[in-house]
C-alpha cells in the first residue's frame, strides 16, 4: 500500500496517508512515503458534489470531487434497493457514490416508494426528484415517515401548477424574449408549505437549490425558530442573472431558471450569512439533441462538476468568504447533512483529498472539458483556481 506524505500544504502543513485513510497530521514524513510538496498550495479534503444527475467521474476527478450525492431521477428512478445498490457501484474505483431513493414510486409524486429498504441498501435520504411532490398530503406522509426514521428529505420547491410550461422566470426580460414564464414566487409558494410540514413533523429537510430572496428569507427565518432545515445552490445562480439566456443561450435554460438581478445578490447574501449551507454543481450532462433546440423545447440542465470549485472561489476572490469557508460549503457541509463519512482532514478520515491551487488561472472551455457533455453557460469564462491532484481512497486518481 503506498503510503503518500503532503508537506508544505498553505492551509495545514503535512499531512500522511495510509492505509487509505489520514494517519498523520503535521507529522514527520516517514522513511517510505512518496512526497508531495503542496508548494504553497491548499489541501481540502476531497469535495462532495451533493445533488447531482450523472456520476460524471472524469469531470468530478478534474474538479477535485471524490464523492457525489446522486439524484433519483435514473430511468428507472431509484425507487428500489436493488437499483439504489447498483446505483452504489457506478463510480467505482474513481468516485463514492451515494444515492438518494425516490421519494415515491417512479417520482410520480403519488405513493411512497420503500424508502426504508432503500436506505438499508445504502440510500442516504430521499428526494423527490426534478419536479417535486404537488399534493402537500403525501409530502406530509412523507416528512412523517422520514422523521420517524431519522431520514433528510430533499426537495425540489417549484409549484407545478404554476410552472406549466415555463422556462424563465416572469419579467421584463422574459417578456421581451417572448419566453414562457412563471413568477418566482412559484418557489417560494413550496418552500413556506414544505417548512410548515417539516415545522410540523421535525423532519430534516433540505432543498437542492433556493434561488429567490422571499425563499432565502423564509429560509432564513425558519432556522432561526429552529426548523431542523438546509438548503443548496448552484454556481449559476449566485453568478448570472436571467439576462443570461439573450440570444436564446440554451445553455442557460436551467431549472430553476435563472433569476432577477435582486434574486441573485440575495442568493449572494444567503451563502455569507450561511442562510444556504452548501454549493453544488447540479452536475446534468446534456446532448447536443437536447439543446440544440429552440428555447422553450431544449432540456434543462448544465453540466458543471469541473467547474464547481473555480467558480465558487470566486466568492474567496471577491472577499465574501474564505477560501476555507468556501471549500467548507462543498466538503465538511454536505458531508453532515448526508451523514457521509469524507469532507474533513482529521486523523482516521477517509483519505480522499485535493489539491488546489486557488489562483491558478484558465478559461472554461466547454468542447475541452473532461465532463461527458459540454452544456455550461460558463463556456470562455476566465477563472481562478484549479485542482492540481485528486486522491480518492489513498490513491493518487487525477493530476494536472
Amino acid at each position: 500500500m503506498t503510503v503518500l506524505a503532503f508537506i508544505n500544504a498553505a492551509n495545514i502543513g503535512t499531512v500522511i496517508v495510509r492505509d487509505r485513510v489520514i494517519a498523520g497530521i503535521g507529522d514527520a514524513p516517514p522513511a517510505d512515503a512518496q512526497v508531495i510538496d503542496c508548494k504553497g498550495r491548499f489541501l481540502s479534503a476531497g469535495l462532495i458534489d451533493a445533488g447531482v444527475f450523472k456520476a460524471d467521474a472524469a469531470a468530478c476527478l478534474a474538479g477535485g470531487i471524490t464523492r457525489v450525492v446522486l439524484m433519483p431521477d435514473r430511468s428507472p428512478p431509484l425507487d428500489d434497493p436493488a437499483l439504489i445498490e447498483f446505483a452504489q457501484r457506478i463510480g467505482k474505483p474513481d468516485v463514492w457514490v451515494h444515492p438518494l431513493a425516490a421519494a415515491t414510486r417512479g417520482l410520480e409524486g403519488l405513493e411512497l416508494a420503500e424508502i426504508g429498504l432503500c436506505m438499508e441498501a445504502g440510500a442516504v435520504g430521499a428526494a423527490t426528484g426534478r419536479s417535486g411532490i404537488a399534493d402537500a398530503g403525501v409530502m406530509l406522509r412523507l416528512m412523517q415517515y422520514a422523521s420517524g426514521f431519522g431520514i433528510v428529505v430533499v426537495s425540489h420547491a417549484e409549484d407545478a401548477a404554476l410552472i406549466g410550461d415555463a422556462v424563465a422566470t416572469s419579467g421584463e426580460f422574459a417578456t421581451r424574449l417572448g419566453l414562457p414564464s412563471a413568477p418566482a414566487f412559484a418557489e417560494s409558494i413550496i418552500v413556506a408549505r414544505d417548512l410548515r410540514l417539516a415545522e410540523a413533523t421535525g423532519c430534516r429537510l433540505h432543498f437542492r437549490q433556493v434561488t429567490t430572496a422571499e425563499s432565502i428569507e423564509l429560509v432564513r427565518a425558519a432556522k432561526a425558530r429552529g426548523i431542523p432545515v438546509t438548503c443548496g445552490v448552484t454556481p449559476a445562480h449566485f453568478l448570472l442573472n436571467d439576462q443570461a439566456v439573450s440570444g436564446y443561450r440554451t445553455f442557460a435554460r436551467l431549472s430553476p431558471p435563472l433569476r432577477h438581478e435582486d434574486d441573485r445578490q440575495a442568493v449572494l447574501d444567503g451563502i455569507v450569512d450561511g442562510t444556504i449551507d452548501l454549493i453544488a454543481s447540479g452536475h446534468d450532462p446534456r446532448t447536443q439533441e437536447d439543446k440544440r433546440l429552440p428555447f422553450a423545447d431544449a432540456e434543462p440542465g448544465m453540466v458543471g462538476a469541473e467547474t464547481l470549485l473555480p467558480l465558487a472561489l470566486t466568492l474567496a476572490h471577491d472577499g465574501r468568504l474564505s477560501v476555507a469557508q468556501v471549500l467548507e460549503r462543498m466538503t465538511a457541509a454536505p458531508a453532515r447533512i448526508f451523514g457521509l463519512r469524507g469532507g474533513r482532514i482529521d486523523v482516521g478520515a477517509p483519505a480522499d483529498l485535493a489539491l488546489i491551487d486557488p489562483g491558478a488561472p484558465w478559461r472554461i472551455d466547454a468542447d475541452s472539458g473532461a465532463a461527458s457533455a459540454g452544456n455550461t453557460p460558463f463556456d470562455g469564462l476566465p477563472v481562478q483556481g484549479r485542482v492540481v491532484m485528486t486522491v480518492k481512497g489513498g490513491d493518487i486518481v487525477w493530476s494536472l
